[in-house]
């Protein structure tokens, strides 16, 4: 009698082990499906019956949007098209012979990853830049276990380099999928001599059965370039950060087509001097602020209003020439221009000689004024005190 049970329990345990999917077949065969934003996928599902019966297949999702499905004798079609954040979730298909049920379940994966990569600075200066901020606009997911950033000399990850920080923050966006903006910070090693012509940022997307890259190049500079402008009286504008040969994700708004949002920076002549406005068109959610200017920041008039911070030069004040620069949060972006004076009022020493004899000429004839209305006023009381004739 256990003799005759320990035959019929493994068999007994085989069938329930096909019951729950062992003759479903699902194309692809993997569990996790990936899908990139606005991409398109089908999933295949089959089932044979034993016999004369006929198979009953069909997909069900646990959400509301299942995709378009097309069901016939013995299998099932799922189609995705422009699929969205919210195409993502579980997949199932059930297929029946009979009295028996059968089901296999797929994950559906959807990312995003464009080739938006800036970096901070544009431009490495050897052995004066210490620091180095790579950022990948428009991703998900934006987990480290998902997407990692690495600094690049040549193919392999530049030694010494050490990590200062991640950030990741989302991508202002006006449809319902949610995006991110990752940037990840470094401290740079000692880059040798000769310093290497470039390092690279590269992003990497690691999901199941996927692996994407992309690279940013960063020029190292031997030699560092002048502070001032060719052209001393002129105004130059320059983006600390670039990539604008990326093209920005769908729907999202912002100040260039090609690229992601970047500050830029105005001046408009006002009497006396120079008003400078910093200001980023990139919707809601972003400030921008100044963050350098020659000599003091604080000896200038600013004032900061979300996407549009204004900043006044008066050329009698005798500021320095230099640099103004201004900074976008979230994100880091930054923009700057370089100012030269172009009227100036010093007080020299000769000003200060002219005036201080013109205040002394001043004080001579008040003083002698005064001088001259005592001495009358003494010589009138001194006639009136005499005495009269007899």
């Amino acid at each position: 009698m256990e003799r005759g049970l320990f035959l019929v329990l493994p068999l007994f345990l085989g069938l329930l082990q096909q019951g729950r999917g062992g003759p479903l077949e699902v194309e692809p065969r993997e569990r996790v499906v990936v899908v990139a934003v606005g991409g398109s996928v089908q999933l295949t599902c089959r089932l044979d019956c034993a016999g004369p019966r006929a198979a009953s297949v069909q997909w069900r999702g646990l959400d509301t949007s299942l995709g378009a499905v097309q069901s016939g004798a013995g299998s099932s079609v799922l189609s995705v098209r422009n699929a969205s954040l919210s195409t993502a979730g579980t997949r199932v298909c059930v297929g029946s012979c009979g009295n028996l049920t059968f089901q296999q379940t797929v994950k559906l994966l959807v990312f995003a990853f464009p080739d938006q990569l800036t970096v901070s600075p544009v431009a490495l200066v050897a052995g004066l830049d210490k620091e180095v901020a790579c950022t990948a606009h428009n991703v998900t997911p934006a987990d480290p276990d998902a997407l990692s950033l690495s600094l690049l000399l040549g193919d392999r990850e530049l030694e010494g380099v050490q990590a200062l920080g991640r950030d990741e923050e989302e991508e202002p966006q006006e449809g319902e999928d949610v995006l991110f903006r990752v940037t990840e910070r470094w401290l740079l090693p000692p880059l040798g001599t000769p310093a290497p012509s470039a390092l690279h940022c590269q992003a990497t997307m690691r999901l199941p059965g996927l692996q994407l890259s992309h690279r940013q190049p960063i020029p190292v500079l031997h030699n560092p370039p002048s502070p001032k402008p060719p052209v001393m009286t002129s105004l130059e504008a320059t983006l600390d950060q670039g990539s604008t040969h990326s093209p920005p994700s769908p729907g999202k708004p912002g100040n260039s087509s090609t690229g992601p949002c970047l500050p830029e920076i105005h001046r408009s002549p006002v009497p006396g001097g120079l008003e400078l406005l910093c200001e980023a068109a990139c919707g809601p959610g972003v400030a921008v602020r100044w963050t350098q200017a020659p000599g003091d920041l604080a000896a200038y008039a600013r004032r900061e209003a979300g996407a549009q911070a204004w900043l006044s030069v008066l050329w009698a004040a005798c500021n320095p020439e230099g640099w103004f620069q201004c900074r976008l949060d979230p994100g880091g972006q930054k923009a700057s221009l370089y100012v030269v004076p172009e009227i100036c009022f010093p007080l020299t020493s000769e000003a200060l000689w002219t005036g201080s004899l013109v205040l002394g000429l001043l004080f001579l004839v008040f003083l002698t004024y005064r001088l001259w209305k005592c001495r009358w006023a003494r010589q009138l009381l001194g006639s009136s005190a005499l005495p009269g004739p007899n």
